[in-house]
């Protein structure tokens, strides 16, 4: 098969599209011909060794595939072969083949896009553990979201307003602002001077959640612009600065800093990342949910699409094609 290999860690473009042999599956595994791959910001953090995970290299990198089962393991009771299939794993998905535990495997119905379905699986399902889980979002509240026109952010910007909240979108140019609201938001927000910003937005009472996947100066806005007994989220630090927190500032205001880290949540708590994986492909056919896939690369040029991500460049989701 053919597939992406890190084979050292360094910069994107070092990554090589090499032949592999094809996967067995062990007993409790099956191997799945990959129709859709997702490509996600953390890929491109991982083979630059940048992320929280460092394995062992030579390793194929990729978290989300879509597909159908080609062969199963002997002890396989859940699937067989000829299903359409989604997994999420840690490493592996860019490739023809790739195999997975059967527990890291679901049905995915076969009115759901396949690239659609890559964005669902890590991407939506960031934000909605986020906002479900983690800050138990209430109909009614208010959230505030940065990134907002990156895939998770736009997964945030649907799933809240899924779930019944007045949602104030956050990115750095009018059009991503304008691709915000097309998805739902309320409001759009920029960056500049972003707490007098909120504090305008809601009446001078803040944010009742606040989804952060940026870090920096905007965690820092943010810390200093929410409501009593808010959440403020921590999903990721794309502008490559981990904040440092004034612990005062939760004391007087009353809010709780969150965090949220969604590879964790999948492996201790697999029952609930599935029903929540059953609500978020319901609520794609019913049309609350709609992925937005700006870019399909072949899988050859998985290091274009990683370095368009890491440029800052990408809304919405990049999916691989075989």
């Amino acid at each position: 098969m053919k597939a992406i290999v890190c084979n050292e860690y360094g910069p994107i473009s070092g990554l090589e599209f090499a032949e592999l042999d094809d996967p067995v599956p062990g007993p409790k595994e099956v191997v799945i011909r990959t129709e859709a791959i997702g490509v996600n910001f953390p890929d491109g953090l991982l083979v630059q060794g940048l992320y929280q995970a460092k394995p062992p290299t030579p390793f194929t990198p990729g978290m989300e595939a879509v597909g159908d089962v080609v062969t199963v393991g002997s002890e396989v009771t859940r699937f067989k072969p000829g299903d359409r299939v989604g997994t999420v794993g840690q490493l592996g998905a860019y490739a023809e083949l790739v195999k997975a535990h059967q527990n890291a495997v679901m049905p995915v119905p076969t009115g759901v896009d396949a690239g659609d379905a890559t964005a669902l699986m890590c991407g939506y399902g960031t934000a909605h553990h986020a906002l479900k889980q983690r800050a138990q979002l209430q109909p009614g509240e208010t959230l505030a979201i940065t990134g907002a026109a990156g895939l998770t952010g736009l997964a945030a910007v649907e799933i809240g307003k899924a779930m019944g909240a007045k949602v104030i979108a956050i990115a750095s140019t009018e059009e991503k602002r304008r691709l915000a609201i097309a998805h739902g938001a309320d409001a759009a927000l920029g960056y500049d001077n972003l707490r007098d910003a909120l504090k305008d937005a809601t009446g001078g009472e803040g944010a009742d959640v606040a989804f952060d996947v940026v870090g920096g100066e905007v965690f820092d806005a943010l810390s200093r612009a929410m409501a009593w007994k808010g959440r403020l989220l921590i999903v990721g630090f794309t502008s490559g600065t981990i904040p440092k927190f004034p612990v005062n500032l939760a004391l007087v205001k009353g809010y709780a800093l969150v965090g949220v880290f969604w590879g964790s949540f999948t492996q201790r708590e697999p029952q609930v990342y599935a029903a929540n994986m059953a609500e978020l492909m319901n609520w794609y056919v019913e049309g609350k949910v709609k992925p937005h896939v700006e870019a399909v690369y072949p899988l050859k040029k998985a290091a274009d699409a990683l370095e368009f991500i890491h440029a800052r460049r990408a809304v919405g989701k990049l999916v691989l094609k075989p």
